[in-house]
């Protein structure tokens, strides 16, 4: 079963000076993205993900565990698996509710909690461990969103994070999609999180250890036509993409993301399989 709460978003009031982005329209179109299409029917295939990085978090029972920017949930249920006393947040409901929806199928108790990862409900120190799987590295603000997840954990915790890096699949789609879309001014790459440097730069001053392993998540579909529409339907960075384009540009965008897809294919041309660099980050906290 699930335990279900929710709260009401906490929203700065002060308005962005020139010279800095206008971060509360920047989060409410990311909302509204995410919220967009279902991101549920993608993210159940990164499941292996949130195992691994459970893993590697050494995850024990008992323990009271943070998944931030949570998706459907991945790093929650591996959590949950491990019996340990498991938070789920994102601030998109949508997105917590199917988490909720794949808990409970599997008698897994589960709190859920709508809030915002740059500005968390939680007292300092009140967990052992805070997760994010592809989530946390998407918030605009890195340093902030880095230091909530520090003030969260307990001296001695863990935090466990997996970010698609900059030269791998995601990290050039990204790049392709920026090419016909260019992000907000002023924001710095999702893709960093993928860095061994941006994370020193962001956790470093408070970290005992920060352990940095390269791995890859392989995406497997029928061809790249597939994966485009896919992608195209439920995956809401990519289902506003093509709706901000005309259908000249619909089409370009997608030929040039179905020559990434068949660039980087390693099945042949029955099917389509392409590996995903990411990094499987752990940071033990002072």
């Amino acid at each position: 079963m699930s335990i279900v709460e929710t709260m009401p978003m906490q929203t700065a009031t002060a308005a962005p000076s020139p010279a800095q982005p206008d971060f509360a329209a920047i989060k409410a179109k990311q909302q509204a993205t995410w919220a967009s299409g279902d991101f549920a029917v993608i993210g159940v295939t990164l499941q292996i993900v949130g195992e691994s990085l459970a893993e590697a978090v050494d995850v024990r029972a008992g323990e009271h565990v943070l998944d931030v920017a949570a998706g459907n949930g991945n790093a929650t249920l591996a959590a949950a698996r491990r019996f340990a006393h498991v938070t789920s947040t994102d601030y998109v409901p949508e997105l917590l509710a199917k988490g909720a929806t794949r808990a409970k199928a599997e008698g897994l108790i589960v709190t859920y909690r709508v809030a915002d990862i740059e500005d968390l409900p939680f007292a300092d120190a009140s967990f052992d461990v805070v997760l994010s799987t592809f989530g946390a590295m998407f918030a605009p603000r890195h340093a902030r969103t880095a230091n909530e997840m520090l003030r969260v954990v307990r001296p001695g915790g863990r935090i466990g994070l997996a970010n698609w890096t900059p030269e791998g699949f995601i990290g050039q789609l990204f790049k392709v999609i920026g090419a016909h879309l260019p992000p907000p001014a002023g924001l710095s790459s999702p893709a960093l999180w993928g860095t061994e440097p941006h994370m020193a730069e962001l956790f470093g001053t408070q970290a005992v250890e920060i352990c940095c392993e390269r791995k890859h998540f392989n995406f497997r579909y029928a061809s790249a036509a597939h994966w485009i529409q896919v992608f195209r339907d439920y995956y809401g960075p990519t289902h506003k993409a093509f709706a901000a384009l005309d259908q000249a540009g619909q089409a370009k965008l997608e030929a040039d993301i179905t020559a990434l897809l068949e660039r980087l294919n390693v099945a042949g041309p029955a099917s389509l399989v392409v590996p995903a660099e990411y990094a499987e980050v752990v940071i033990t906290k002072h």
